[in-house]
């Protein structure tokens, strides 16, 4: 598996990732395309391309939370037709390979879906086997969102002090989110 990561807004490659995306994430439940681009502008993101041979097998859009060293993963997609394969364990590991290279980043963070529901459950599992903790403490809930969630951290640099709180991790979360969010 070949990955591109983009850390400025490129066409050609969103085309490709895009099909994924919204497979996954539908109209709803993914961010509009312009706000995307004003995350590029404001170099809040990235885009990672996971590639067997010529074909897009997984896209995510990972974040950086400004004044911190902590990665966000914000959305993260694997083609239907692979699923299952690995893939998607593959793809989180080069992300976290890359995140380390960069030197950057003390800790990976994302918000999972926590209802209990089989599509929820499966998807904390499948982040629990990339190595994620899932931070039980706290249930948050988004105004503009009927789904509760709950942080899932992964640790990048050992001896570091990660947040245990689910509480502390979505003030992290909901700071990148009003960012990307901002119009300036």
């Amino acid at each position: 598996m070949d990955v591109i990561t983009k850390d400025h807004w490129d066409e050609a490659l969103w085309q490709k990732a895009v099909i994924i995306y919204i497979e996954a994430f539908g109209e709803h439940g993914s961010k509009p395309v312009e706000i995307i681009r004003n995350m590029f502008e404001k170099q809040l993101c990235a885009l990672h391309v996971a590639m067997i041979g010529n074909e897009v097998v997984a896209m995510a859009l990972t974040g950086a939370i400004q004044d911190s060293r902590i990665l966000l993963i914000d959305y993260l997609a694997v083609r239907k037709n692979v699923r299952g394969q690995r893939v998607g364990q593959d793809f989180v590991h080069k992300i976290t390979e890359w995140a380390l290279a960069k030197d950057a980043y003390n800790f990976v963070l994302l918000e999972a879906e926590c209802e209990h529901t089989p599509e929820n459950l499966g998807r904390i599992h499948f982040w629990e086997t990339c190595g994620f903790k899932l931070l039980t403490d706290n249930i948050h809930h988004y105004i503009w969102v009927p789904e509760p969630y709950m942080a899932m951290v992964l640790e990048l640099q050992t001896g570091i002090t990660i947040p245990e709180s689910g509480k502390i991790c979505f003030k992290y979360i909901e700071k990148f989110h009003k960012k990307a969010f901002r119009q300036n």
